[in-house]
C-alpha cells in the first residue's frame, strides 16, 4: 500500500522538476549564446571579397589591431537596424570593422552597401555559409571582438546598439584599441 501512495507523488515530483528546469531559462539572456571559440583563434579561411571575387581574404587580413567582425546579409531585417550604429562606430570611433556577408546574393549585397553606406575595411563574401558555420553563426546579425592576435574575445547575436557598443568599446580599450 505505501509503495502505491509514494507512485502517486511521482507526476508531482517531475512537475516540479520540470518547473525549476524552466524557471531557470527564463533567467538567461537569449543574446548571449555560448561560444566554444572565446579565447581561441579565428578559424583559418580563404573567401573571396565581396567586392572583386578575384581577390581572396584571410584570417591573415584579421590581424594587426583589435577589430570587429560583423556578420550580416541583406535578407536580414536586424542588419538594417543596426546598420547606422556600424557607420557611427566606424566612422567616429577608429575602429576597423570586418564584414562577413552571409549566405547572400553577391550583386544585393553591393547594391545594399552601395545604398546604405560601407562601414566595413573588407567584407568576406561567405555565400555557402562555411566560415560562419566554423564560427557557430546561428543567424544574422552577430558580431565578434577580435584582439590584435585574431583571437576571439566576445560575441554577440543581435544588433549592435548603443548598449552593446558600450560593452564592446570597453573590452577593446582594455585590449588596447
Amino acid at each position: 500500500m505505501n509503495t502505491r501512495r509514494l507512485l502517486l507523488f511521482i507526476p508531482l515530483l517531475i512537475a516540479i522538476g520540470l518547473g525549476v528546469f524552466l524557471l531557470k531559462g527564463l533567467s538567461l539572456n537569449p543574446q548571449e549564446l555560448p561560444s566554444a571559440l572565446i579565447g581561441k583563434p579565428f578559424p583559418q579561411f580563404e573567401i573571396a571579397s565581396l567586392q572583386d571575387p578575384d581577390r581572396m581574404l584571410s584570417r591573415d587580413d584579421l590581424l594587426g589591431q583589435p577589430s570587429l567582425v560583423n556578420v550580416w546579409a541583406t535578407w536580414c531585417p536586424s542588419c538594417k537596424i543596426e546598420h547606422p550604429q556600424l557607420l557611427d562606430i566606424a566612422r567616429n570611433e577608429g575602429v576597423k570593422i570586418f564584414g562577413l556577408n552571409y549566405k547572400d546574393d553577391r550583386e544585393s549585397a553591393k547594391v545594399w552597401l552601395k545604398q546604405y553606406e560601407n562601414p566595413y575595411a573588407l567584407n568576406i563574401y561567405d555565400k555557402e555559409g562555411r566560415l560562419g558555420f566554423d564560427l557557430g553563426v546561428y543567424g544574422a546579425p552577430e558580431t565578434y571582438v577580435l584582439d590584435a592576435e585574431g583571437i576571439i574575445r566576445f560575441r554577440h547575436a543581435g544588433p549592435v546598439d548603443i548598449n552593446t557598443w558600450a560593452k564592446m568599446k570597453a573590452l577593446m580599450s582594455e585590449l588596447g584599441s
